[in-house]
């Protein structure tokens, strides 16, 4: 199974920036597409973004304009840079493949909480 490891969350004023990052193992990483989730209390978990193995990206209407998703195949990483961050964006953030289905993956990583103060 994929193993995964969010990191770089934390606390943050609105329209601060952070960066996230996500170490990918066990998978043919430069094959596969990848994602950004969150998932808010109360709330189901959403695919914010998303980037192809060629390096196309997707987004979420939400967050379009104020997050970059980026990945590095050689170190088998993805990152999330996200700006302007508005309290709304407060969640835990997980990354994991990027499918049509990804709502039946049953592998994840810990997450990393996200917390914007207004």
């Amino acid at each position: 199974q994929v193993q995964l490891v969010e990191s770089g969350g934390g606390l943050v004023q609105a329209g601060g920036s952070l960066r996230l990052s996500c170490a990918a193992s066990r998978i043919i990483f430069s094959l596969t597409a990848m994602g950004w989730y969150r998932q808010a209390p109360g709330k189901q978990r959403e695919r914010v973004a998303s980037i192809t193995t060629g390096g196309n990206t997707n987004y979420a209407d939400s967050v379009k304009g104020r997050f970059t998703i980026s990945r590095d195949n050689a170190k088998k990483m993805v990152y999330l840079q996200m700006n302007s961050l508005k309290p709304e964006d407060t969640a835990v953030y997980y990354c994991n493949i990027a499918t049509p289905d990804w709502a039946l993956l049953d592998s994840w990583g810990q997450g990393t909480q996200v917390t914007v103060s207004s």
